[in-house]
């Protein structure tokens, strides 16, 4: 079953299918004499893959269990000093630290479903009984919003379904003497995250909220559309299970009161702006930090929910950033001239060029795209991060395209990557990817281990690293790469079944999710939050129901578009 199948109910996109049909019989691009690559990248054997699963759990398990052993409870351990780390109070301004750090025992709570995944229950039964013990959210610590949902509210809603779940999809985890403490848990936080948006006169919530007190006097209201967009998922699931539409009408509200706030020529959307008077501060366009989630929960929010609205904003987005994002040739694999595609930022007015650097938070995007059916696209998305990737060994968090080289230098430990290789191997079962895999998990542990956990990479140049493990190290880097190699794992067999947040925490789907008759059903018609009514000959249609069986065999792309792309980064042997 392919990856894409798990979203029927969403309408793919387009874009090359009916050229492909049209040359199908006169050239098949899959048919390629044997190279250099397709050696390198053939069928792996299922030995090296059980090998490979167990190299994962080992790494997860290095992580994990040194964090508890050394850090906890605090919110994240020092790998190289084999410490924990906690909010900064010392230093207010720190954001660095304190916009993710709360003192809530942080990578705790985002690892709770990767525990699940593995097939750890007992762990997880004992993690869970942990946090409901130790975590309060009574803290004095002022947090950002954004961070706050996705990690912790987010941990806390997957681990509460999957142990509510009543057909028990990864097994029969509920403890026995559970009664929905982690949903009292993410009501409890929820609630001190709700002075964001209540005191913004625009709907589009302050960034930053302190946990005991509010919105703190005199705090910044500076914003990105991303994490004022990203909220969606969880506040939306939140209500369904509490039956309160509070948090999910403040998240929609959020969303909507953004999209408005599109260019009214070339409907993109900036990346910065003030909550207080909703103007921009910045018109950075583009697919990568401060907007990159907003996009995905356009989308994400309509598979969950059935909001019409946000699929038809999530089209409009997609072909705005295909008409002016996009650079390079238009068709790889079928007679195409020209560079490598690109996805470049541009300013939000006019669609030009802005800047000439690229970051890692849009490794990602490939992984939308097969989201959105648009395989083809992912796969050459997904080439140029490779590429960067074999250079440098992991992908620093800048790179400019035009100079070949690297504007910001740390690697975090980020999991973009192995998302979009694990879900491209799911919608296209080529070897390929599994390859891939191999080579993201071995360059973390040539490049990322130390004493007791995985390290920042200060310096893709000199391979320097720093003393921070982030909490989603292990619920978002280990989980892709575990389930990239678990062919037999229920979330890979489960298609249709499950959906991950854009913290890749792991959401069982039901139609309960859609149902509206939980409260007042006009608080979600179109007259009551107008955005967009477009006619359905401005939706995309479905194109790309499954992959095609070819997509198994030989290399995503021509080895001659790979080696071009290698070229293209410095990437020469």
């Amino acid at each position: 079953m392919h990856f894409v199948q798990l979203f029927r109910s969403v309408a793919c996109l387009q874009i090359i299918s009916n050229f492909l049909i049209i040359f199908n019989n006169a050239y098949n691009i899959f048919e390629e004499s044997p190279t250099f690559l397709h050696r390198k990248y053939g069928k792996m054997s299922d030995d090296e893959q059980q090998n490979l699963l167990q190299a994962t759990k080992e790494m997860f398990y290095f992580g994990y269990r040194n964090y508890m052993k050394y850090a906890y409870p605090e919110d994240e351990l020092d790998p190289i000093h084999c410490a924990g780390r906690g909010h900064d109070h010392a230093n207010p301004e720190n954001i660095n630290i304190n916009d993710v750090l709360g003192d809530y025992s942080l990578t705790l709570i985002d690892a709770l479903d990767t525990l699940a995944i593995i097939g750890d229950r007992e762990e997880f039964q004992r993690s869970v009984q942990r946090v409901i013990e130790d975590v309060t959210f009574d803290k004095d610590t002022t947090v950002q919003v954004f961070e706050a949902t996705i990690r912790v509210l987010g941990g806390l809603l997957s681990a509460h379904l999957l142990i509510e779940d009543p057909v028990q999809r990864l097994g029969d985890l509920r403890p026995e003497w559970y009664n929905g403490e982690l949903l009292d848990m993410a009501s409890d936080l929820a609630a001190r995250l709700l002075p964001a948006f209540s005191l913004s006169p625009t709907g589009i919530p302050h960034p930053r909220v302190n946990l005991r007190s509010g919105v703190p006097y005199g705090g910044r209201t500076d914003t990105c559309t991303a994490g004022a967009g990203t909220l969606l998922v969880e506040f939306g699931i939140l209500s369904k299970l509490s039956g309160d539409p509070t948090y999910q009408l403040a998240a929609r509200r959020a969303s909507r009161a953004l999209w408005n706030r599109r260019h009214n020529t070339t409907e993109l959307l900036g990346n910065v702006l003030d909550v207080n008077t909703g103007k921009w501060m910045s018109e950075l366009s583009g697919v990568g930090a401060g907007l990159d989630s907003f996009y995905e929960y356009m989308l994400k929010s309509y598979v969950l929910f059935g909001e019409r609205e946000d699929y038809d904003m999530f089209n409009v987005s997609y072909s705005r950033i295909k008409q002016y994002m996009r650079r390079g040739m238009k068709l790889l694999n079928l007679f195409s001239l020209g560079d490598h595609p690109l996805y470049v930022n541009v300013h939000m007015s006019s669609g030009g060029t802005h800047t000439s650097w690229i970051d890692s938070l849009q490794a990602a995007f490939a992984g939308l795209q097969v989201l959105a059916g648009d395989v083809e696209e992912a796969i050459c998305t997904h080439a140029l991060y490779w590429s960067i990737w074999q250079r440098f060994g992991v992908l620093p968090e800048r790179y400019n395209w035009q100079r070949a080289s690297p504007d910001v230098l740390f690697y975090p430990l980020r999991p973009e990557f192995a998302e979009a290789t694990y879900l491209l191997y799911r919608a296209t079962r080529n070897p390929f990817y599994l390859h891939v895999g191999r080579e993201i998990l071995h360059s973390l542990n040539n490049l990322t281990r130390a004493e007791c956990g995985y390290a920042t990479v200060h310096s893709v140049i000199d391979g320097s690293l720093e003393d921070r493990m982030e909490s989603f190290f292990l619920s978002e880097t280990c989980k892709y790469l575990y389930l990239l190699f678990d062919h037999n794992n229920p979330v890979n067999l489960g298609s249709g079944q499950f959906l991950f947040t854009t913290q890749g925490h792991v959401v069982p789907l039901g139609p309960w999710l859609r149902d509206k008759t939980l409260w007042d059903e006009a608080h979600f018609t179109p007259e009551a939050h107008k955005a967009v009514n477009l006619s359905d000959s401005n939706v995309w249609t479905p194109g790309c129901d499954a992959v095609d069986q070819a997509r198994q065999f030989g290399l995503p792309l021509e080895s001659h578009y790979l080696q071009q792309v290698y070229s293209a980064v410095g990437l020469h042997s």
